[in-house]
């Protein structure tokens, strides 16, 4: 009798039966959105885990909640139902073999809403307010997922004749701020006080195959300007090949912070950024003797150049005299003369000496050659 109640003892349960799991998935806490033009990207982790701590078995359709509100309390009408992810019927073991695998990293997820122009035009000062709520099989939900905001400001249109044009100081981008653009920009400066607008010029890298390489990079930014529109990128690598683009960006000052919101882009332009221009060619060049009670010399001194590129010079010669015959000017240096100065120790007494200079840059272009200068050995 007495084996018998220890038994049932260590049977017995320690407390009240724990009610079966309503499987709700935990409301995701990490949404996040980007506007671009009229479309805003949100990006969230699928939840792992219900309400009650238990591994998500099942994840059904998904809840996008938009409102011109700075809060929202429910969805409401939804601004799209996402249906189940393809994941959905994995068994619950395989699920979480799969995540302890991946480092327990939650799926991500993303949807792109397009923004209908009304909600863009009723009140350039509003914010849109969004939220996600991720339903279980049975459609219930937790609650809203974090809420993100976006400025719900009508975006300038993109310039429609971007055109570029490479030279020895650069790439440079010209294009035309649209009647349009012009329009809204005056509509909105009259509603939003502080309101700045932008042009924003992108560059991305392609590679030998024409597949992208690396992340945009912003070349610059211009000033909304009324007309035609002049942009100097000097800040990229010759002999690669880009793809420039532009794209407006509106500024929008809050009480605490400042908001931007980027329109679509223009239509990308290939620029083949192949070096085949030379540097500037060298200025001021004089030409002085000295030899008297040593060895004979003409020493030479010119203006500096200052391309950024800039390798060195070269330093031509011809001479007149003894025989009479002049000859084609050579060139008497064997390397490039680093700096704005040369000291030609190869002359002859009786003889005149006419030069010149050039520049060349780090990829071999050569400049024309300077204006000439004379000088006689006595």
């Amino acid at each position: 009798m007495v084996a018998l109640c220890a038994l049932m003892i260590g049977c017995a349960q320690t407390g009240p039966p724990l009610p079966p799991s309503l499987e709700l998935p935990k409301p995701p806490g990490d949404l996040r959105a980007n506007r671009k033009g009229d479309q805003v990207t949100l990006n969230w982790s699928e939840p792992t885990l219900t309400t009650d701590r238990q591994s998500v078995r099942y994840i059904g359709p998904t809840l996008v909640c938009r409102r011109v509100e700075s809060e929202i309390t429910q969805c409401g009408n939804p601004a799209a139902l996402l249906p189940s992810p393809p994941a959905a019927h994995t068994a619950v073991a395989q699920r979480h073999k799969e995540r302890k695998s991946a480092a327990d990293k939650p799926t991500p997820e993303a949807y792109t809403d397009t923004v209908p122009a009304n909600l863009l035009r009723a009140d350039p000062a509003a914010e849109l307010t969004y939220a996600v709520e991720v339903l279980n099989r049975n459609a219930r939900g937790a609650g809203l997922s974090n809420r993100v905001h976006v400025p719900a400001v009508e975006s300038l249109p993109p310039p429609g004749d971007l055109a570029a044009a490479l030279s020895g100081d650069g790439v440079e981008l010209t294009w035309t701020s649209s009647a349009e653009a012009q329009k809204l920009f005056d509509e909105l400066s009259g509603k939003l006080p502080g309101l700045q607008m932008r042009y924003r010029v992108y560059r991305h890298l392609e590679g030998a195959d024409g597949e992208s390489k690396g992340k945009d990079a912003i070349a610059g930014e211009v000033a909304f300007e009324r007309g035609v529109v002049h942009f100097m990128d000097s800040s990229f690598d010759w002999e690669k090949t880009y793809l420039y683009r532009v794209t407006t960006v509106t500024f929008i000052k809050r009480a605490d912070s400042e908001e931007q919101v980027e329109g679509d882009d223009s239509a990308p332009v290939r620029v083949v950024a192949h070096d085949v221009f030379p540097p500037s060619v060298p200025t001021g060049l004089q030409a002085a003797y000295s030899g008297e009670g040593q060895k004979a010399f003409i020493d030479l001194i010119w203006g500096p150049v200052t391309n950024a590129d800039l390798a060195g010079y070269n330093v031509y010669r011809s001479e007149t005299g003894g025989s009479g015959t002049g000859e084609k000017m050579v060139k008497v240096n064997s390397e490039l003369v680093k700096s704005p100065a040369y000291r030609d120790s190869a002359v002859e007494s009786g003889k005149t000496y006419t030069y010149s200079v050039s520049t060349v840059d780090v990829r071999g272009n050569e400049s024309g050659r300077s204006e000439e200068t004379s000088e006689a050995v006595p």
